[in-house]
């Protein structure tokens, strides 16, 4: 019985240890994403082949699980307007938006956006997506 008695001390240290070490590891890590968008056009389309041509950008942000399940969390369409109306980059478009309620360790965003140009009824889309996962950036730069 004493023999059993001088060990339980160190059991009971060892379980202790071991049970905050597991508590630890599986808290999850629940944050706020902020992610930033940039629009602005890389010419000027003041030529006369542009005339006709417009533009219009989808942002899409969903949040991914480790399951794969997909859930859209913000979503902004910007209409359709001619190339030469869209700010340069010295005045782009900015838009700050807030995810709330990410767990860094079972979900991560992904931020996809679309472009669609139409010129004189000929449609074109570019699609393009970003991953922001744990401390990655949140700086989307959107160029038309």
């Amino acid at each position: 019985m004493k023999k059993y008695l001088t060990r339980l001390p160190a059991v009971l240290l060892f379980g202790g240890t071991m049970w905050v070490n597991a508590k630890t590891t599986t808290q999850s890590n629940i944050e706020n994403k902020d992610i930033s968008f940039v629009v602005y056009k890389s010419n000027s389309y003041k030529s006369d082949v542009y005339k006709n041509s417009s533009a219009q950008v989808h942002i899409v942000i969903e949040k991914i699980n480790t399951y794969g399940q997909q859930t859209i969390v913000w979503e902004k369409t910007m209409d359709a307007k001619s190339l030469s109306k869209y700010p340069p980059v010295q005045n782009a478009f900015k838009q700050n938006v807030t995810v709330h309620n990410v767990n860094d360790q079972k979900e991560y965003l992904v931020v996809g956006y679309t472009i669609s140009y139409n010129s004189k009824g000929s449609e074109l889309q570019m699609h393009n997506a970003t991953v922001v996962k744990n401390n990655n950036s949140g700086n989307i730069t959107i160029t038309i």
